[in-house]
């Protein structure tokens, strides 16, 4: 179920969120307060200085981690009274994870990178073989397949993690930092990529960035400054 917030699908709500951390006795506040919406198939970026709160915001989206304070609501389901297997089930169901620095595992293919996480579902082995496939088709990585990850081109490494992150059709993607790692060009490419699978795949993207050029791709962006959202929320 989608829950419906002013009339318009809304993935995630984060009601008044607040994190609070312990650092070497010190209380450290990485959110205050923070209200925020996201739509069904909206891109959205995050932006703020280092020490915003950036990547804790990321790790409350993505059901990483719990609110001190406050309320976060995953297709209308409240993840503070879920415990942490009930936590990772949803996020394997509903939630795909894209990295800066690709975390693809280096022994495995392109094709069983992709696989991983439909194996950790229990998914069908025939189900899993025409999904990747598909997948592989998707990113245009069909003659790569059998190709190690010191094999492929940044770029191409990128686009097999985006893969695996749709494994499992999850209608939410978080990217951190997605071209961080990337050539300008390269980078732009993944974006625009990012662009056309929004559209075409009818999901959810959330990423964090500390690029303007990478953050005009998406449809809004969310400034974060000492862990309040200032624009965009």
């Amino acid at each position: 179920m989608v829950c419906s917030v002013n009339g318009k699908n809304t993935v995630i709500e984060l009601k008044n969120v607040c994190k609070t951390y312990q650092a070497d006795g010190v209380e450290v506040q990485a959110l205050k307060d923070v209200d925020l919406k996201i739509k069904k198939e909206e891109f959205i970026a995050i932006m703020g200085p280092s020490g915003s709160g950036k990547s804790t915001l990321l790790h409350m989206v993505g059901v990483l981690d719990k609110p001190t304070t406050g309320k976060i609501y995953l297709d209308g389901t409240d993840i503070s009274k879920l415990n942490d297997s009930k936590l990772a089930r949803l996020r394997g169901r509903k939630i795909g994870f894209v990295f800066q620095f690709f975390n693809l595992y280096p022994t495995l293919t392109a094709r069983e990178n992709i696989e991983l996480p439909m194996l950790i579902i229990e998914c069908d082995k025939n189900e899993r073989e025409k999904k990747v496939s598909k997948l592989l088709r998707t990113v245009g990585l069909e003659m790569r397949s059998e190709h190690l990850p010191s094999q492929l081109s940044g770029g191409e490494r990128q686009r097999v993690a985006i893969a695996r992150a749709l494994a499992n059709d999850p209608p939410l993607i978080l990217a951190d930092e997605p071209t961080g790692n990337l050539d300008t060009k390269t980078g732009s490419e993944i974006m625009k990529f990012l662009n056309k699978l929004q559209e075409e795949e009818k999901v959810t993207i959330v990423m964090v960035t500390h690029e303007p050029d990478i953050a005009k791709y998406a449809e809004r962006t969310v400034y974060l400054r000492d862990g309040e959202i200032v624009k965009g929320g």
